[in-house]
């Protein structure tokens, strides 16, 4: 049986200095449309430069959101991706209260927090607006540190 799933909620584009924020069902396929989106949002900034990098650092977080993201059904990911003086700011947001803990790799995983520790300037967790659930954030710079 073919079942039809529907990823994407809602889009909002960002207008010159705003945030591009969308909603996501948790659902495996949203991670690889996110990724189509930050790469048409960096494009247009003119951060390119910093594209491989934040794919991959958006990846991992939104993936990890939809694996671990515990919450009621109907309940959304919300991406946000938000010009930084030193590139792009990365946001995943979702409603759970579990928060993200640096894991030692195995063979089933683990990596994730570590790859984006490794490429993001910094990282970080915080209380979400509203206090239901978090937002996990990374800044991915433009390499030599000058301004984006």
């Amino acid at each position: 049986m073919n079942r039809r799933v529907t990823v994407a909620r809602k889009r909002t584009t960002g207008a010159e200095g705003q945030p591009v924020v969308s909603r996501w069902a948790r659902h495996p396929r949203c991670v690889a449309l996110a990724r189509a989106e930050l790469r048409r949002v960096l494009d247009r900034w003119g951060l390119a430069v910093v594209a491989d990098d934040a794919l991959l650092v958006l990846s991992e977080l939104l993936t990890n959101a939809v694996r671990h993201a515990r919450v009621s059904r109907g309940r959304e990911i919300e991406t946000r991706y938000s010009r930084d003086p030193q590139g792009v700011r990365i946001e995943v947001h979702d409603a759970a209260q579990n928060w993200p803990q640096p894991r030692v790799p195995d063979v089933d995983g683990g990596r994730g927090l570590t790859i984006v520790a490794a490429l993001a300037a910094c990282w970080g967790t915080e209380v979400r607006d509203g206090g239901i659930g978090k937002a996990v954030w990374a800044v991915v710079a433009v390499p030599g540190g000058g301004e984006a």
